[in-house]
C-alpha cells in the first residue's frame, strides 16, 4: 500500500527489484497513482505480472493495465455487481485492457488456480 500523497515504484537497483517512493506530480489526479505503479511494475516484471483493478472511483489504473497486458502479464478487473463504485475497474474493462471480469469472490480463486500453474 503506497503512503499517502506519494506514488509507489518497482524498479531494479543493483540486480535487485525494489520498491521506490516517488514525489513526482499527481497522475489523473491521484497520488498515490495505480498508473506509474503498474508500469514500473510491468516493465519490471513483464509477463510475470498479475494486477488486479478493485473497486474505486475515476479511471486510474486503466492505462497501466494496458502496460501490463503488452508486456505479456495478466489484469483481472471485479465486476460491476461486486464493485461498490465501478469507476477503476469499469474504465479498465471499457479500453479493453483485462484478460478477466470476475465478481470479488472469484478473483481470490483465479487468483489461486493462476499462481499454480494456470493462465488468465
Amino acid at each position: 500500500v503506497a503512503a499517502g500523497g506519494k506514488h509507489m515504484l518497482v524498479e531494479k537497483s543493483n540486480g535487485q527489484n525494489v520498491i521506490r517512493i516517488s514525489d513526482a506530480p499527481p497522475v489523473n489526479f491521484c497520488k498515490p497513482a495505480v498508473d506509474p505503479l503498474f508500469g514500473a511494475v510491468a516493465q519490471t516484471y513483464g509477463r510475470g505480472t498479475l494486477a488486479l483493478v478493485l473497486t474505486g472511483m475515476g479511471s486510474d489504473g486503466a492505462k497501466g493495465a494496458g502496460l501490463i497486458l503488452d508486456a505479456g502479464g495478466s489484469v483481472i478487473a471485479q465486476d460491476e455487481e461486486t464493485s461498490v463504485v465501478w469507476g477503476m475497474p469499469g474504465a479498465t474493462v471499457a479500453l479493453g485492457n483485462v484478460c478477466d471480469v470476475l465478481p470479488i469472490d472469484g478473483i481470490s480463486r483465479k487468483v489461486v488456480r493462476l499462481l499454480t500453474g494456470g493462465r488468465a
